[in-house]
């Protein structure tokens, strides 16, 4: 498995690092630093739930990851400062519709720059796995979706909206502090105006896994060479980035999504300016530290 080389073009490195990214965005300014300096651990522990490395696979990877990191730490950080810095001025303006779909554009055209970044080494790792590791990977799947339909699938209309709210609204209070609860019946209507079909999230989920399980079987039962097996690894890395924009659900995913935006505009419309100087302090705050963890050159 070669390591990272920075100066080919961008790759994707797994899902998770998207994760990890928004994990740090969405984090008390004191544990932003802590997660970041953490990820490549993190990112290690969770591609190894779901693979179970061996003892040949795991020093290659953990390499990889360690390159991955130093890439993000010294080109994309200063990104999230630019993010940021950003949002500021728009929560001190007019804030608009247009203004969230052009960020959520630009969120997008990130996350297609992190997801060309490892499809060299996301193709050795898949050249790499072995049939009782598609096993493992196949039975973490079904786990995990027996957990979605334990949370988010099963039980009444207004449970899954409560569920549904409440996870939202973790995340407005952590930008804006507390909303009242006045405040909080204007919100939960614009959630509740949100579409709700989780069964629909879970057939999407549990497509993309069919196709990655397919492909790996299809590498493992015909012994592919790298450049034979690239093309296929490279497409669910597309699949996976354009999974909301299959004909059969767009209209879903596209509503969902302008639904989530008009929600994002309630809070921003009712804050208070002491709610509205939460959310900018609390900015300042990741903004401070992403222009110390750039500055590492580990």
């Amino acid at each position: 498995m070669k390591k990272f080389n920075t100066q080919e073009p961008l790759s994707r490195r797994f899902r998770v690092l998207c994760m990890l990214a928004a994990m740090a965005v969405l984090t008390a300014c004191s544990g932003i630093k802590l997660a970041y300096n953490q990820g490549d651990t993190l990112l290690y522990w969770w591609l190894d739930a779901y693979v179970d490395l061996d003892s040949e696979q795991a020093p290659e990877v953990k390499q990889d990851i360690k390159e991955l990191f130093k890439w993000h730490r010294q080109t994309q950080l200063k990104d999230y400062v630019h993010i940021l810095t950003h949002a500021q001025r728009q929560l001190a303006g007019n804030l608009s519709k247009a203004d969230l779909d052009a960020d959520y554009r630009d969120i997008m055209t990130r996350t297609e720059l992190l997801a060309r970044k490892a499809l060299p080494e996301l193709t050795d790792l898949a050249l790499s796995i072995k049939p009782e590791q598609l096993a493992h990977i196949e039975k973490k799947f079904d786990k995990n979706n027996e957990t979605f339909r334990k949370k988010f699938v099963r039980g009444s209309v207004e449970d899954l909206q409560e569920k549904r709210f409440k996870k939202s609204m973790e995340q407005f209070d952590l930008w804006f502090g507390d909303f009242s609860k006045e405040q909080e019946v204007l919100l939960r209507k614009a959630s509740d105006a949100r579409p709700l079909n989780n069964q629909l999230w879970l057939d999407e989920r549990i497509r993309r896994q069919q196709k990655i399980m397919a492909v790996l079987r299809k590498i493992d039962k015909e012994n592919l060479s790298k450049e034979a097996a690239a093309p296929l690894v490279q497409g669910l890395v597309k699949d996976m980035l354009a999974r909301t924009q299959s004909p059969e659900n767009k209209e879903f995913f596209d509503t969902y999504t302008d639904g989530t935006m008009q929600m994002i505009l309630t809070a921003v419309k009712i804050a208070t300016p002491e709610q509205k100087a939460h959310a900018q302090k609390r900015m300042q705050g990741w903004i401070s530290d992403f222009n110390i963890l750039a500055a590492d050159t580990r």
